[in-house]
């Protein structure tokens, strides 16, 4: 009786002791939401799909709201990659380091696929939009605002971002009403 009495303190001071060092035992406080990688658009360098700074962007909005570290930026957008662009990157020996930013990942990426189109041919194609045969209103409308996307220049004083910001929105604005078509287009002008 002594021998099984001794045998279960003994068992119970070792489950004494492992709840202990569970409670005690560094948990994560913080747990990261990888559901919204679902949500992200692939990018493949091409016109037909979305911007690089849309790309980048929709990456950083969700790292927020999924409390993403920089590397874990960093491997999704590797993931999200296709076509000429995961092509480039398996081509970047600078991108497969072990220490690369997200910063540095997204300026190599600007670096090679910028636009090469002129500002002057960004104001332009905003200036002529006209909805096509067909396109919905609120297509248009999308078309419209990546066009003036195209043509906010990046500065690094928040004041003046956001002046061209806003002339970037009026000029978006006057130029989608311009160019409705149909009965929306003739009650707007």
């Amino acid at each position: 009786m002594a021998e099984r009495l001794a045998a279960e303190l003994a068992e119970t001071k070792n489950e004494l002791q492992r709840l202990k060092e569970r409670m005690y035992a560094p948990t994560p406080t913080v747990h990261k939401d990888l559901s919204l990688i679902a949500l992200l658009p692939k990018w493949s360098g091409s016109d037909s799909t979305v911007t690089l700074e849309e790309f980048f962007s929709s990456i950083e909005a969700s790292a927020r709201i999924g409390r993403w570290e920089e590397k874990d930026q960093v491997e999704i957008a590797i993931l999200k990659l296709a076509d000429s662009a995961k092509t480039f990157y398996q081509g970047c020996a600078e991108l497969h380091a072990e220490e690369v930013t997200w910063g540095r990942f997204k300026s190599v990426f600007r670096q090679i696929f910028r636009d090469v189109h002129t500002d002057q041919f960004h104001y332009m194609k905003l200036h002529i939009a006209r909805q096509n045969r067909g396109e919905s209103p609120q297509d248009f409308a999308d078309r419209c605002r990546a066009l003036a996307q195209k043509i906010v220049c990046k500065v690094d004083d928040p004041v003046a971002q956001r002046v061209h910001h806003e002339n970037a929105e009026r000029m978006l604005l006057a130029s989608f009403l311009n160019g409705l078509g149909g009965t929306p287009g003739k009650q707007t002008r």
